[in-house]
């Protein structure tokens, strides 16, 4: 069990604190609700460029990092479609400092021409790394495109053209912090040996005077996916080492009732040397070297993908056929309890171990707050465990529908 608190200022922050006697650690993290989704079509990668931003220093504190580091500390950040997340975790009595660390950036960070020229070279070379030179690197480059017509997760969070961030002004960054750095759109979890009076004395101290701003509702400009009633296909030759099959299917957003049972049937499909498709398609018919099958775990209506490498002379077609049967058979019969009591315990285990470290801790309680659910904290497993065979079944049967797929092929060039 995971108690907390929870408190928020008057300008709009939430805070919520995780009394952790049984360790000398506390993480400080800081989730802003902007990710890609929220960027305009033509100015995208904002929400990535901004990760790298704020590590760029402030008037007051030019080396973020090194301040940490004298802290006894450590700390990361990720950007993804939904949301922009950052963390401290460091001495419990340095406490004071990461908050000062944090609200420091949130007034405002050192938003000169050349921090952000240092910056956009920085993602730029990333982009060059992660997706332009690396095999497969490129995948989601064009399979959100492939899937997505309308809504914003058709690029990544890169973007979907480097050339908006390497042509980002001043304004258009300072524009987009206001927007969005706010304590309004901001929740702050404190995790560790701490007292959560404490916290919310300080956080009142250094975050209490920080003007909320003035929001828009941006889910308001998202327009939903309208169903896709035909397959798609692309098919591309890369340099790559084998030719590998990519396979998404729409499917629901993450605080909707079914989310769960799907996530329960990507790891049916796909979770350990048991699993599924390892068993028929890796270890029986050897047509693919490797194949999993996951869920992207959206907000909004999200991608269920099974991927893999085939085997040398494996035809595509009857890949993509193989998987496909193995759909089918999990929409058309129920499985065994056994089966998914199976999937059900390891999805438990691996809950409660992430829920050890104050990192995790800190960072599951802002995501779930973020969500509306804070009490899945602690309901999660209980809510796993109450899916059915039937269950199962249904969701499977309504997501994998041919007119529903979208495919991606790797040719080996």
């Amino acid at each position: 069990m995971i108690d907390y608190q929870k408190h928020k200022l008057s300008n709009g922050l939430t805070v919520i604190v995780n009394e952790d006697r049984g360790t000398p650690l506390v993480t400080v993290n800081t989730l802003y609700g902007v990710g890609a989704r929220d960027e305009d079509a033509s100015r995208t990668g904002f929400a990535h460029l901004f990760e790298h931003l704020m590590f760029g220093g402030t008037e007051r504190v030019p080396d973020f990092d090194a301040v940490v580091t004298e802290a006894g500390g450590e700390n990361n950040a990720f950007t993804n479609n939904d949301i922009t997340n950052y963390y401290i975790t460091l001495p419990a009595r340095n406490l004071e400092t990461a908050l000062w660390l944090e609200s420091d950036r949130m007034r405002g960070i050192d938003l000169s021409q050349r921090a952000l020229e240092v910056q956009q070279s920085v993602v730029t070379e990333e982009y060059n790394y992660r997706y332009v030179n690396r095999p497969y690197g490129d995948v989601w480059m064009l399979l959100r495109p492939l899937c997505y017509k309308v809504h914003p997760y058709r690029w990544c969070t890169i973007g979907s053209d480097i050339r908006h961030v390497q042509e980002a002004t001043l304004e258009d960054v300072r524009t987009f912090f206001a927007r969005y750095y706010r304590p309004d759109n901001a929740i702050l979890s404190v995790c560790g040996n701490v007292r959560a009076d404490d916290v919310f004395r300080l956080a009142e101290k250094w975050y209490g005077d920080i003007e909320s701003g003035e929001r828009k509702a941006e889910s308001g400009k998202r327009k939903a996916e309208p169903e896709q009633r035909e397959g798609r296909l692309l098919r591309v030759v890369r340099e790559v080492p084998s030719d590998a099959l990519y396979m998404a299917y729409p499917m629901c957003g993450r605080v909707d009732d079914d989310f769960r049972a799907a996530d329960l049937v990507s790891d049916i499909l796909s979770n350990g040397r048991s699993s599924r498709l390892y068993n028929a398609l890796v270890k029986e018919r050897q047509l693919f070297t490797s194949i999993d099958a996951y869920v992207t775990g959206d907000a909004d209506p999200g991608l269920f993908v099974v991927s893999g490498q085939l085997t040398e002379g494996t035809d595509f077609a009857a890949a993509r056929a193989a998987v496909e049967e193995q759909l089918r058979r999990l929409g058309e019969q129920l499985l065994e309890p056994r089966e998914l009591e199976k999937v059900v315990n390891k999805f438990e285990n691996t809950f409660f171990v992430n829920g050890y470290k104050t990192a995790d801790r800190a960072a599951m309680l802002c995501l779930y707050e973020w969500l509306g659910h804070i009490e899945w904290v602690n309901d999660e497993p209980a809510l796993y465990r109450a899916v059915t065979v039937e269950d199962v079944r249904r969701v499977a049967a309504g997501m994998f529908r041919p007119e529903h797929q979208s495919v991606l092929f790797y040719a080996k060039g």
